[in-house]
């Protein structure tokens, strides 16, 4: 229930300010966006979580998993704030840019801030909301990069990922399993 809320309020937002008549021109930056996310399931979510998202009660008991949950976010949250997000970024006044990332970062800040005060996300190894709070500031400023050059956009993103590797000390056995 909760998670169909969710992704009902993230297909609201996507009708009403996204730019889905052009979703083409947003397709690489939302496949690099999933992707990442994917790479994260497979690495680390089951062997050495960061975080796990619980399902709501009334969610669980119809057999709802984090799986389930992330899946959602992957499909619905990630698209909708792609064509969102990079329709509407300010093209020139470099303040303009960073507040409006900021304003990115608090949506994503507040929507986990409910999540943790209900329940529904839950931290390991070292992770925390704060930990959250800098990934998403990296996660939508390199979303932007991606949009305009991809090749930046993943050698920041390979930088980013070696800092929070070495940084939450990840078994280098995860990735030979």
């Amino acid at each position: 229930m909760v998670n169909t809320i969710y992704g009902l309020i993230w297909l609201a937002a996507l009708w009403i300010w996204g730019d889905w008549k052009n979703w083409k021109k947003y397709y690489p930056t939302i496949l690099f966006f999933i992707l990442g996310d994917f790479l994260y399931l497979y690495l680390l979510s089951d062997t050495y979580p960061m975080w796990k998202y619980n399902p709501a009660e009334v969610d669980g008991n119809v057999g709802i998993t984090n799986t389930h949950i992330s899946l959602s976010i992957i499909l619905i949250k990630y698209p909708a704030t792609v064509l969102i997000y990079l329709s509407k970024f300010p093209k020139e006044d470099m303040k303009k840019q960073c507040l409006y990332i900021l304003f990115w970062v608090m949506i994503y800040a507040v929507n986990e801030m409910v999540d943790v005060k209900i329940g529904l996300i839950e931290y390991f190894n070292g992770w925390s909301y704060w930990w959250s709070m800098l990934f998403n500031i990296a996660m939508f400023f390199i979303l932007r990069v991606h949009f305009r050059n991809p090749v930046w956009a993943w050698l920041l993103s390979a930088i980013f990922i070696m800092f929070l590797w070495t940084t939450f000390d990840v078994p280098t056995s995860i990735v030979f399993r």
